[in-house]
């Protein structure tokens, strides 16, 4: 988080779209942004019998297609998961900006087309290194050394990449103060609706 997003965000809300306007400040800060905690959310799906949660990288924002995007590999179990029901929830707080987003949605998996290849292109090496391990994610092992990365072509990674779109309806802005929080619901589900919450 730089100082200079802090200074851009308002000390009081009393305009609702503000609220709105500063959940795009700050995630659009938080895509190329990784001393801000916004730069890895809580990722939450639900196949309609567990919940599971994880840390992932924020690679995208866009709040005129409401859209987040993230990267993982196609062999995951989230994957399963998500094609068992797309459902998804995305939270983040920074407690220096005093700050919560949190978003509802669907996720859509990509593997093998346009929007991986342009997310794959625009990669780096070390984080295409990440997708050649061999085995895939949570895969029961009994050495974890014998799945280092040693030599490998970094471009065959892309053989297990996956991307992930976030499309969220909601987005719920809480902003903490002892003067008096401020919390605001943004609906996109039908007609644009902005509402005042109880914080």
């Amino acid at each position: 988080m730089t100082s200079s997003l802090k200074e851009q965000l308002p000390d009081v809300y009393e305009d609702i779209q503000d609220t709105l306007e500063s959940a795009k400040l700050i995630l659009t800060d938080a895509v190329p942004n990784a001393k801000t905690l916004f730069h890895t959310p809580v990722v939450s799906l639900s196949n309609g019998r567990d919940i599971s949660s994880r840390v992932m990288v924020l690679r995208e924002f866009d709040l005129d297609k409401r859209i987040l995007r993230f990267h993982t590999d196609n062999r995951a179990a989230k994957i399963q998961v998500i094609n068992e029901s797309n459902l998804a929830s995305v939270v983040g707080y920074d407690p220096d900006l005093k700050v919560q987003i949190k978003m509802t949605g669907n996720v859509d998996v990509h593997i093998k087309d346009k929007v991986t290849e342009d997310a794959w292109s625009e990669s780096t090496s070390r984080s295409k290194k990440c997708y050649s391990v061999k085995g895939g994610s949570s895969l029961e092992i009994q050495n974890p050394a014998d799945y280092d990365i040693k030599d490998f072509e970094v471009e065959e990674g892309y053989e297990n990449f996956a991307v992930l779109i976030f499309n969220f309806i909601s987005l719920e802005f809480l902003y903490l103060k002892s003067s008096g929080h401020r919390r605001a619901l943004h609906n996109w589900e039908g007609k644009y609706t902005a509402t005042w919450l109880v914080p």
